[in-house]
């Protein structure tokens, strides 16, 4: 069967395959049609499809003709089976066995298709393995002309993948027990996004101990470079320019010099306690702090007057509150900043006004205008258009219960998996994050809300939050004690920075001007208790 890639129509995107399956080898073009470039299946635009399957029959036909406008001898195309047939310019693919099974065919008028199975590498053929001793190198590139190009350098065994950067993985997975016989594999790909995306991507189901990656620093691929007569630019890559595949995530301690070296300020900012600021030493950019407490100890207005106190600083802030209005975040807010209870009873307007135009109305602060809509992803999208889009600095989230409750499935997988992207965005975006967390109830002993001790196994759910949380603050108050239920202890159970933890302070709530009064710490840590 053979089928046509036109010139007229202009390529338009990269669309997945229905047929192979691959996610973006499939071509769309401007007239509808499609081809696929790792299963070779074309779909014309009435809906029809090709499929090339392989043909029994495909034959050499014409014979090796030097390329003189490529820079290619006779020699190298006889080696290759590259044939010219009139007009025509085959280049024979060939089977694990040595037989002839495709070719790929370019036209006088410019057109070309494939004829017989085109899967293997080109070239292969010409390098049979020792069946005692593994072969030394290997170099790949992205088309049949830059493999000839290379042997025109340098007579290695070189080889092309079939059909082009889009395939370039599928095809190394197809034929990786051929390649993996040589000791060095270099990926000669071209130099350009497609290129350099692609050699990446067949790089990594290589073995990376001896995959290598090249490019051409002043010439798009081999094939421009032999064409200016540049062929020692050529030998350059294959003997010296060429660097060992690391894969993502690993990185060489021996590049870290800059970035030791660099200082960074012990705190971006202070911490509206000093009790605190003693143990934490201060907030930082790019941390993860998780405030949690039983129900009603006051972790919301524990984060209002850090946040306040930020706001006041000049810090930009961003606020979500999932289980309270904007009204209310921006009252308590306000409450905070004038040491006055503006959330509670009735307010003048003007008076409103004036505290409003005095407070947020000259802070850089951004709230989330979605009570009640709680889908993970649609929140993870919002912090991170405020960390930015809107350069925000800080971010207080409250909190982790009502974010989960719009998933379904295990809770402790759901935690992990939220904590995972959360993590994720601090490290992304460089910002410094406050969740709100619940406490789970304990077994037995007295109950958080009662001023039992809060313990890194008292998190709800999942010891991932513990894990990926850079600091960790605990509030415990009790709400049942006539003469303590004002009284907060503020506990660190984490803390990333210098492994300080213990008891920071104790806060006395006054309702009147809504600030927390801070007091000294009472106890000492104690290892056996405070974990």
């Amino acid at each position: 069967m053979v089928f046509h890639i036109t010139q007229d129509s202009e390529f338009v995107e990269h669309i997945p395959c229905p047929v192979c399956g691959s996610s973006d080898a499939n071509s769309l073009y401007s007239d509808g049609h499609t081809f696929c470039f790792a299963c070779l299946t074309r779909t014309h635009s009435n809906n029809t499809t090709n499929h090339n399957h392989q043909v029994s029959n495909v034959q050499l036909q014409g014979s090796a003709r030097r390329l003189q406008s490529r820079g290619i001898s006779e020699r190298t195309c006889e080696l290759f089976k590259t044939y010219k047939d009139g007009e025509i310019l085959r280049h024979y693919y060939f089977d694990s066995n040595g037989k002839v099974v495709g070719a790929k065919v370019r036209t006088k008028d410019k057109q070309f298709r494939c004829e017989g199975e085109v899967s293997s590498l080109f070239g292969m053929q010409n390098f049979r393995h020792k069946t005692t001793t593994k072969e030394k190198r290997l170099i790949i590139t992205e088309g049949e002309m830059d493999a000839m190009s290379v042997y025109e350098c340098l007579p290695w065994p070189v080889v092309s993948i079939p059909n082009g950067a889009a395939a370039a993985k599928k095809a190394i997975q197809r034929n990786y027990e051929w390649i993996n016989h040589y000791d060095k594999i270099v990926l000669f790909f071209d130099n350009d996004e497609a290129g350099q995306k692609a050699a990446k991507e067949a790089a990594s189901v290589l073995p990376p101990s001896k995959t290598f990656i090249g490019f051409l620093d002043e010439y798009k691929d081999a094939s421009e470079a032999v064409q200016a007569g540049d062929t020692e630019a050529v030998r350059q890559v294959l003997n010296f320019n060429h660097t060992q595949y690391q894969p993502d995530g690993i990185v060489d301690a021996k590049t870290l010099l800059e970035l030791v070296t660099t200082p960074s300020p012990p705190a971006d900012h202070d911490y509206p306690f000093d009790g605190l600021n003693k143990l934490l030493h201060g907030i930082r950019y790019g941390e993860l702090v998780t405030v949690t407490a039983g129900s009603g100890v006051g972790k919301s207005s524990f984060l209002r007057e850090i946040c306040a106190d930020l706001l006041i600083k000049g810090e930009r802030c961003g606020y979500l509150a999932l289980e309270e209005s904007n009204r209310r975040t921006a009252l308590g807010l306000m409450s905070v900043a004038k040491r006055r209870s503006l959330h509670i009873g009735e307010q003048q307007r003007s008076e409103l006004t004036e505290i409003f135009d005095e407070t947020i109305a000259n802070w850089n602060l951004h709230l989330f205008d979605g009570f009640g809509s709680y889908d993970p992803d649609h929140i993870y999208n919002r912090i991170e258009y405020m960390a930015a889009g809107l350069d925000t600095k800080v971010i207080f989230l409250d909190h982790l219960s009502i974010l989960l409750s719009g998933l379904e499935g295990d809770e402790r997988r759901m935690i992990d998996t939220t904590m995972t992207k959360l993590r994720s965005l601090v490290e992304r975006t460089g910002i410094s994050l406050f969740l709100v967390c619940h406490t789970t109830t304990p077994p037995n002993g007295q109950s958080h809300e009662e001023g039992g001790r809060v313990q890194l196994r008292s998190l709800r759910g999942s010891r991932s939050i513990g894990q990926l949380s850079d600091a960790v603050i605990a509030l415990e108050r009790n709400q049942q004690s006539g003469s303590e239920r004002d009284v907060t202890t503020v506990r660190v159970l984490k803390n990333r920075y210098s492994g300080e933890v213990g008891e920071a302070c104790q806060l006395k709530y006054d309702l009147n001007n809504c600030k927390f009064n801070e007091t000294a710490a009472t106890k000492d840590f104690n290892a056996e208790t405070d974990f």
